[in-house]
């Protein structure tokens, strides 16, 4: 485990051992815990990096990269969502965090899925930011049909590729990671209604107006999930739902404006009462 300042804000960053991988974290801030968990062929920092900032002046965010991604090597094992799910959780009982709030970008949203469906004593609130969708039928058409023929070269060059150069422990493994990550999206099937309707944490839904799934396949998760109510007669739902304009998938962690002011509001916000 090392310290360091990193503007301003302590930041702890170490290596938890768990089921069979070194993977990585970092400790931003104080205050109640809130994890974050990045998207496919990502870090921390190009997940968050312009976000976290903000929110960790008032929150104890604990970052972590999964299996293959950043700083954490690769280990000989298929990726998938249950599995990170279970390796989160894993590192956050090592860590002693009993209870948190979760933010995932993109993918690392449908891990912070899989984490309240498996362990929902650990999830106090839920948000999902960017490619949000409880199955594939979710997804345009174009982009699963471009996933279909996507070689591993593909994203050279990309900010991806080139943070993962700057900080991973073996580089030369990209093309390896970009392989294992196209295999991931074409096994992940998604979850059922039932399952999605499960969920008691309070979630917040984000996604840009030109986001990688369809708008309206989100409103019909946020249907699952308690929204799309009068709030007016019957009061506001436990769920919220945000489209943030001129926004992509990509472009979306771009807008910390916009998120950190719609994030706090909604961790800060009083728990539902329980019915």
């Amino acid at each position: 485990m090392t310290t360091q300042n990193h503007s301003s804000t302590l930041v702890e960053s170490g290596y938890v051992p768990v089921n069979g991988l070194e993977m990585y974290y970092e400790i931003h801030g104080s205050g109640r815990p809130l994890v974050l968990l990045h998207g496919n062929l990502s870090t921390i920092g190009t997940s968050f990096g312009k976000v976290l900032p903000k929110l960790s002046s008032t929150r104890r965010m604990m970052a972590v990269e999964q299996q293959g991604h950043g700083h954490t090597a690769d280990i000989d094992r298929p990726f998938s969502l249950e599995q990170w799910a279970q390796d989160t959780t894993a590192l956050l009982r090592h860590l002693g965090i009993k209870q948190a709030d979760f933010f995932g970008y993109s993918s690392g949203g449908a891990v912070a899925l899989e984490v309240a469906l498996r362990s929902p004593a650990l999830v106090r609130k839920l948000i999902w930011a960017g490619g949000t969708s409880y199955s594939r039928d979710g997804l345009y058409p174009e982009l699963l049909a471009a996933g279909d023929v996507m070689k591993p070269a593909d994203p050279d060059g990309s900010p991806f590729q080139q943070a993962y150069a700057s900080i991973a422990p073996h580089p030369e493994h990209w093309h390896r990671l970009v392989a294992k990550i196209t295999d991931l999206d074409r096994a992940t099937l998604g979850w059922p209604r039932k399952a999605i309707a499960s969920i008691k944490a309070p979630t917040l839904l984000i996604i840009g107006d030109s986001d990688i799934v369809r708008p309206e396949h989100v409103v019909e998760m946020f249907r699952l999930l308690g929204g799309g109510v009068a709030g007016d007669l019957v009061g506001l739902p436990r769920s919220q739902l945000a489209i943030l304009p001129g926004t992509t998938h990509v472009t979306l962690a771009d807008r910390d404006q916009w998120l950190a002011s719609m994030i706090t509001a909604f961790l800060n916000a009083p728990l539902p009462e329980t019915k």
